[in-house]
């Protein structure tokens, strides 16, 4: 049985605990549990806010897991366990797969397992993540990243996506539409985390306007200067504040936001590859393919088969 070992830290959040927990303990397969989930540490008692939690599995449970969960800690500047970090490594080396919820990519990116890989976090310590770790390349709109071995998603409820992405990876859609539909929630959702993202973490920039423009607006042929003048911006000013406030480039938001129409509709229709490549804006299938595999680490065609909620051509 595939083991999920989540790390229980000082100061970890419970919600971010108890995601793991929850997914993939409800997760069936022909009836039977999918997954054995077990919680470790390299203390006995941890706190998580106004509650104590035991802690009943060491760490070599978790250096001998097959996929290691990292919950956020409520500071997650604050210094992390050498033990906690050293069994990260370990279980990084001998293949284990590694995803965070939340601010539990400080914790991966402490250990030097987010080092020249794309990675996400909450929007709002996004920017801090991109600061203390310079190596890794921080994208604050994605709701998850998954790069193969190593995942990370962004805030709270988006490690429940997360949790379900890698359930369809291991058993396919059918198993993890019945472990959403357990959990009661939605299996995937429609937009990353540019929808959350308010003008307190942009400033005056008008950026938030423009890049709900660009989800809009982004199966259309548009380019840098379009979402300038819908940023009302010189072409010059918005690559410059979307390197200070996003950590990307308008190009590359752009190219995203097209990708994630490409996911939806690899989801919800059965249209082939180069119709949804023309309806996501990516122009060619070939196009759709090498940004697919770039920004998802995928095949769209391996990303439906494991995805897709309908088998009949959509609209």
């Amino acid at each position: 049985m595939h083991r999920v070992a989540v790390l229980a830290l000082d100061g970890v959040i419970a919600f971010d605990l108890a995601t793991p927990v929850e997914v993939f303990g409800h997760t069936r397969v022909a009836g039977a549990p999918a997954y054995e989930v077990v919680v470790c540490g390299p203390a006995r008692e941890v706190a998580s806010g106004p509650v104590g939690l035991t802690v009943p599995h060491g760490l070599d449970r978790l250096v001998a897991a097959d996929t290691v969960v990292v919950p956020g800690r409520a500071d997650p500047a604050a210094p992390v366990d050498p033990r906690a970090l050293e069994a990260l490594r370990a279980a990084a080396g001998r293949g284990a797969r590694l995803a965070s919820v939340c601010v539990g990519a400080f914790d991966l990116a402490a250990a030097g397992l987010l080092d020249g890989l794309r990675a996400t976090t909450h929007w709002r310590a996004a920017a801090e993540l991109a600061s203390r770790h310079p190596r890794v390349e921080v994208d604050p709109a994605a709701l998850f990243v998954d790069n193969g071995q190593v995942a990370t998603s962004a805030g709270a409820a988006a490690g429940i996506d997360l949790c379900l992405h890698l359930v369809a990876r291991d058993h396919g859609g059918a198993v993890a539409a019945g472990t959403a539909r357990t959990t009661v929630v939605p299996l995937t959702r429609e937009a990353g985390q540019a929808q959350f993202i308010v003008d307190d973490a942009l400033g005056a920039t008008g950026l938030a306007a423009a890049l709900q423009w660009v989800e809009d607006h982004a199966h259309e042929a548009i380019t840098v200067a379009d979402v300038a003048r819908a940023a009302a911006v010189s072409t010059r000013t918005l690559n410059r504040r979307f390197a200070a406030e996003l950590g990307t480039t308008p190009s590359g938001w752009l190219t995203r936001a097209r990708v994630r129409r490409a996911q939806r509709l690899l989801e919800t229709t059965g249209w082939p590859v180069d119709r949804v490549a023309r309806a996501a804006g990516l122009g060619t299938a070939a196009n759709l393919r090498a940004r697919f595999a770039a920004v998802v680490g995928t095949s769209p065609t391996r990303y439906r088969a494991a995805m897709r909620t309908v088998t009949v051509p959509g609209p």
